[in-house]
């Protein structure tokens, strides 16, 4: 039987046994079965879906804890008109790391060709990719609704 985590321990500093490494979709998880970097295997039974991020870790029922880290996968540095591009990148609801002169996004060819033709810098990469939580909670933007027809409602007083 497998050693279960039902705790998430965010940001965790403490002393950890093993490690995971986790891709961006890979760390989107409630109930799966995951092996650590040195080969042993626990399940992971946490209460709900849940955003899990480098820095924390996984509680093992015993006590023990395991390290979360991101892992490298292919991204899209991009500098240029930070602001036009971050605009561009969040109307079309994609996950975007944010740094104080460049963004990353996920190696996606359609939003790269709409960069590119916006004026941004593109340069390919390998890297852990870490996106800006929601605006509403820690976690992952899941879209969102404008009301009816996908307009917000305006009220009058």
């Amino acid at each position: 039987m497998l050693l279960p985590a039902r705790t998430l321990l965010r940001g965790h500093k403490g002393q950890t046994i093993d490690s995971v490494t986790l891709s961006y979709d890979e760390r989107f998880l409630r109930r799966k079965r995951l092996t650590t970097d040195a080969g042993a295997s626990f399940m992971v039974d946490l209460a709900e879906t849940t955003s899990v991020n480098q820095g924390d870790a996984f509680h093992l029922d015993d006590g023990r804890a395991i390290a979360i880290l991101a892992a490298a996968e292919p991204v899209v540095r991009l500098t240029g008109n930070l602001a036009r591009l971050a605009w561009h990148i969040g109307n079309r609801h994609t996950p975007c790391q944010i740094g104080s002169d460049h963004l990353v996004i996920r190696r996606d060819p359609v939003i790269e060709a709409m960069l590119k033709g916006l004026g941004a810098s593109l340069t390919l990469q390998i890297a852990a990719f870490t996106p800006e939580g929601g605006a509403y909670g820690h976690g992952r933007t899941m879209g969102h609704d404008h009301g009816p027809a996908g307009h917000f409602a305006l009220t009058h007083g």
